[in-house]
């Protein structure tokens, strides 16, 4: 009996075939380490951009898109970091990364149904993920044929009737999830969740989940927000910052002007990481071009502390406990009448950091008390402080208690409701915070879905929907057969890659919304689509002309977003469009107005400000020079929590420390990659050329295991259920982080985070702290 394409294809996968080829581009020669020590940006960085223009054949559409991006009023928001525009008219408020990745998305290559004729899905699954993405621009859309292993063209009318067919045919709509990447607009956000909860479900699994859900959590509980307070005129206005758990330079390098302006003015600038980055030592910001001109850097930090992973909350608390000490004597180390006033829970956590010994906290944070004393007065001498944090610190098991913590230090000194001073995590994607802002969440609040209820006329669901994690589990065990993808490449994104396959593979249905063929498109169910939609640089065209969207950075600024581009194929539609086709199929009884909403997005905007808190007004204020910014009430010092008043928590220290023979490991980015999107096998900063395959490890460890520079090594991960994982072959680099710590790159390394590996805070992957052993390779004898 024969069997088709597809089954072969299974068959080969079950017989556990290699999980995934070769994630970026092939080396352009051996690989080669030597640290980076000249200043980030400036001329490094000139460079590296007019190779990458060259290479995609963008000299003309390049130039003219930087022209163009994140100006105010007339151009488009970037589509890679969720840094706030300039508040300064900054004219070329941009940064390497980000005309790479609008280059990446202007591309004038072409992947249609020309290009899938020629190539199986078998075939393309041997492929890269670099020469993936390298084919270009998606046109048209696309659907899996399982007896050729092809995907063929198909009508939108035929794509929204499949999908809307299979959603009506489930016997419970929490069968689905609607997964969201954080590049979606506020305005399709929205229209996304309106569809999901009138189906009936809040399975609503985010980016976030696997990014900043424990810092959302962490600040609700502390101050009834789950946001930052801070706005760049803050950043400007501040003592001290204290940047922790962050490689700036790469994953937000606008920050780089911020930090470098904070050093002119006199302020401490402490940098907390493991690896000390780039982004702590000097730079070259580009449109100074003075300084470009004169080869003159400027410095972006005061103090370094390499902390072991995940020892960011023992340090948080011996700058607490030493400020704390100090009151003893200096009444003004504290602000007491802040803490009597806004604060509940004090006194507990005051017991608490005196009864935490000096020797746990060096031993649980890798720092020796003098630098952490150094710290403690740098706090201490601060009129003003803000404490800057991202995936370092969040991606842990106890990533919701440190940064809670970073809030017990900040309200010891009152640092909270003034200028100059306050929590402010750094989202990573465009408009991940928008994301959650305009509904995407799956543990919605009561009275969000109230306000949804009596505006959008529908019944939405109360029950708690499925995150990140628990919906690749429920599409284990069969109970979700439906994955909708609205951008992001899942698939690589995701933890324990073996196990997301195996999920995406056991659906019905999986449909992924993108600009861009990738690996979700590869891994997915038995019936799949591919849905191509306009990028955020292209012009959105719609009856009543051409469309804005509206977008929110990390300080909770919403601003719209213009493209300027044609797009890349007439067949193309917005990502509303896309949401509302799907809708109308999938309800066909509905009476929310979604084809009218598409003809013009200021409808969205309308019903959006009716249901949405901070959102009144939003089609006048959003078209303000800058935007708008969305009320903070902890900024206000009004605290919607419990006791109304800002809460101190008293969680205890936990063991971070690696068990005799282990290592504890955490995944990062490279350089030259945005998210799962690689550009080059080059790490600049770090002194990589011709290679991801690899493990940095502190020469202590290595000399210790016996392993020498670039020797191959296998490194296995021991889960909380005693599972483990395996990856053979990479390399050692000797690098300058702690002993007992190693690092690698994601998404290469998702492979051995197991999916029971979660927070159980936040239910985040541990990403960032993950157990192995490392020894030379068996291969290599």
């Amino acid at each position: 009996m024969s069997t088709s394409h597809d089954e072969q294809k299974r068959l080969r996968q079950d017989e556990g075939e290699q999980v995934e080829p070769r994630i970026g581009p092939r080396p352009e020669g051996e690989p080669f380490f030597h640290p980076y020590h000249h200043p980030a940006a400036g001329w490094g960085a000139a460079k590296s951009v007019s190779k990458f223009l060259v290479r995609e054949r963008a000299l003309v559409d390049g130039p003219r898109a930087i022209m163009k991006m994140n100006h105010e009023g007339e151009g488009f928001d970037c589509p890679g970091c969720a840094w706030p525009d300039d508040t300064k008219g900054l004219r070329l408020d941009l940064c390497e990364n980000g005309v790479k990745h609008v280059t990446w998305e202007m591309t004038r290559k072409r992947v249609g149904r020309e290009f899938f004729a020629a190539h199986s899905v078998g075939e393309l699954s041997e492929w890269s993920d670099f020469a993936l993405e390298d084919q270009g621009r998606l046109t048209e859309p696309m659907v899996y044929d399982g007896a050729s292993d092809h995907y063929l063209p198909i009508s939108w009318r035929d794509a929204f009737q499949l999908v809307g067919r299979v959603l009506r045919g489930l016997d419970d709509p929490n069968r689905a999830a609607f997964y969201t990447s954080g590049r979606l607009g506020n305005e399709a956000t929205f229209l996304y969740q309106l569809m999901a909860r009138e189906l009936g479900t809040n399975n609503l699994p985010d980016c976030s989940n696997m990014c900043h859900e424990a810092s959302g959590r962490a600040l609700a509980d502390s101050l009834g927000t789950g946001k930052g307070t801070v706005d760049l005129k803050d950043w400007d206005a501040t003592d001290a910052l204290f940047i922790m758990g962050v490689n700036a330079a790469s994953n937000a390098p606008r920050m780089l002007t911020a930090l470098a302006d904070a050093y002119r003015r006199g302020a401490q600038i402490v940098h907390v990481n493991p690896l000390i980055e780039a982004a702590a030592r000097r730079t070259i910001i580009p449109h100074d071009f003075v300084d470009m001109a004169a080869l003159h850097p400027t410095r972006t930090g005061t103090l370094d502390l390499q902390v072991r992973v995940g020892g960011d909350m023992a340090l948080l608390r011996g700058i607490a406990k030493a400020v704390l000490d100090q009151a003893a004597s200096d009444p003004k180390a504290l602000d007491q009448e802040f803490i009597d006033r806004y604060t509940s829970g004090f006194e507990e956590y005051r017991k608490l950091c005196e009864a935490t010994p000096w020797e746990e906290i060096e031993r649980q944070s890798g720092i020796s008390r003098a630098d952490i004393l150094h710290a403690a007065r740098i706090y201490r001498d601060a009129d003003r402080s803000i404490f800057s944090w991202c995936l370092g610190v969040s991606q842990h098991e106890h990533g919701v208690d440190t940064v809670r913590e970073i809030v017990n230090v900040l309200l010891l000194r009152g640092n909270l409701g003034r200028e100059g001073a306050g929590p402010s995590p750094v989202r990573g994607h465009s408009n991940v915070q928008g994301n959650r802002t305009c509904g995407i969440d799956h543990r919605p609040e009561p009275q969000f879905l109230d306000r949804l209820a009596e505006v959008c006329g529908i019944d939405p669901p109360r029950r708690h929907g499925l995150d990140t994690v628990g919906t690749i589990q429920a599409m284990q065990r069969g109970e979700v057969k439906v994955f909708i993808g609205m951008g992001g490449n899942f698939a690589l994104a995701a933890p324990d890659t073996r196990a997301t396959y195996e999920a995406l593979r056991a659906c019905e249905l999986t449909v992924q919304v993108s600009t861009k063929l990738n690996r979700s498109h590869l891994v997915h169910g038995r019936q799949a689509l591919i849905l191509p939609c306009l990028g955020r640089t292209e012009k959105d065209h719609q009856r009543h002309g051409v469309q804005s969207t509206s977008v929110e950075d990390s300080m909770s600024m919403v601003h719209l977003s213009v493209g300027m581009k044609r797009p890349a194929s007439p067949h193309l539609l917005s990502e509303p469009a896309v949401i509302a086709g799907i809708a109308r199929a999938a309800l066909p009884d509905s009476g929310t107005p979604w084809a009218w909403y598409v003809e013009d997005y200021d409808r969205i905007r309308d019903t959006m400000a009716r249901v949405l808190d901070g959102f009144e007004d939003f089609n006048r204020r959003v078209r303000l020079p800058l935007g708008f910014r969305i009320r903070q009430p902890a900024r206000e010092l009004v605290f919607r929590t419990p006791t109304g008043l800002a809460e101190f928590s008293s969680a205890p220290l936990p063991d971070v420390v690696p068990e005799p023979g282990t290592l504890a490991l955490g995944t990062m980015r490279s350089h030259d990659q945005w998210n799962t999107t690689i550009y080059s096998d080059n790490d600049r900063y770090r002194g990589i050329r011709n290679l991801r395959t690899l493990v940095f490890m502190n020469p202590a460890d290595m000399r210790e295991r016996g392993i020498e520079e670039f020797e191959p090594v296998d490194i296995t991960s021991t889960a909380k259920d005693g599972s483990t994982r395996e990856l053979n072959g990479f390399l050692a680099v000797p690098y300058d982080l702690p002993r007992g710590c190693a690092a690698g790159y994601m998404p290469e390394m998702n492979v051995l985070i197991a999916l029971c590996d979660y927070s159980e805070q936040s239910y985040q992957p541990l990403m960032k702290h993950i157990r192995v052993t490392i020894r030379r390779s068996t291969a290599a004898g």
